[in-house]
């Protein structure tokens, strides 16, 4: 069997609060053996820390999403790193600058996630990162921190930018959008990467794969996001199983 690690799902998200144990138990016979959960809002925290402190199989990530402003109260960084204190993540995320939005407020998501990159300096944690529109931005910031490095959820980035990332010891996740037959660049990109700079992930109940539009995802999908990474790579799942998961350990210290 497979080893596998899901370096992103929302598995505290209500979309799964009737079946959490059944898709505990499936993903557990199908070989995946972490679940990373990462924080959205200083509210989501509690229910993560719950969540992750009864199940082994789920650790826990701490943050403030940048596509949720409105939600974080002006002291957020300082409830994130008294709650670091506390409850011990494996990482600050999930944190980044989203420009998707028209009129995405650039200087507050800038202060917020700058603030929560020192708390990641500070604990000498690894940062999981939210970046759309802006990744020659976030790293620029990246540049000027001295991190331990990270890994980019859902990365859609150029060749340039994912060397720029790995100069960093960042990681780059990939999901159900690699599933897609139009997503051709990102497929290539996928292909070419250094297989030691990959992670795999679901985002569900988000990105959902091919085939399953309008559903809600689920980490058990991963091993089809395996699959198809191995029949684009042209390597066994069994090896890029192990190397994906072996870059995890090593970035979370899992």
């Amino acid at each position: 069997m497979v080893h596998l690690i899901d370096s992103h799902c929302h598995l505290d998200f209500n979309d799964f609060d009737k079946d959490r144990t059944d898709i505990l138990q499936n993903c557990a016979r199908s070989g995946i053996e972490k679940i990373v959960i990462p924080g959205v809002t200083v509210n989501s925290w509690p229910k993560q820390v719950e969540l992750c402190s009864s199940h082994p199989m789920l650790s826990l990530a701490l943050g403030c999403h940048p596509m949720f402003m409105a939600d974080h109260p002006d002291n957020a960084a300082q409830l994130l790193e008294q709650a670091v204190k506390q409850y011990q993540p494996i990482a600050i995320g999930e944190i980044g600058l989203d420009l998707y939005v028209a009129d995405a407020d650039i200087t507050s998501q800038l202060i917020l996630f700058e603030a929560q990159i020192d708390i990641a300096v500070q604990f000498a944690l690894p940062v999981i990162l939210h970046v759309r529109k802006a990744h020659d931005d976030v790293l620029k910031v990246l540049r000027q921190k001295k991190l331990s490095g990270g890994i980019v959820h859902a990365f859609s980035g150029s060749a340039q930018q994912a060397e720029q990332y790995r100069k960093l010891n960042f990681l780059l996740g990939i999901g159900g959008a690699l599933t897609y037959p139009r997503a051709q660049r990102l497929q290539r990109l996928f292909t070419e990467l250094p297989l030691s700079q990959i992670a795999l992930e679901t985002d569900a109940p988000d990105m959902p794969l091919c085939g399953h539009q309008g559903e809600r995802n689920t980490p058990e999908h991963l091993q089809a996001i395996l699959e198809k990474l191995s029949q684009l790579r042209d390597e066994s799942a069994e090896y890029i199983a192990e190397i994906t998961t072996r870059n995890c350990r090593q970035l979370f210290n899992i």
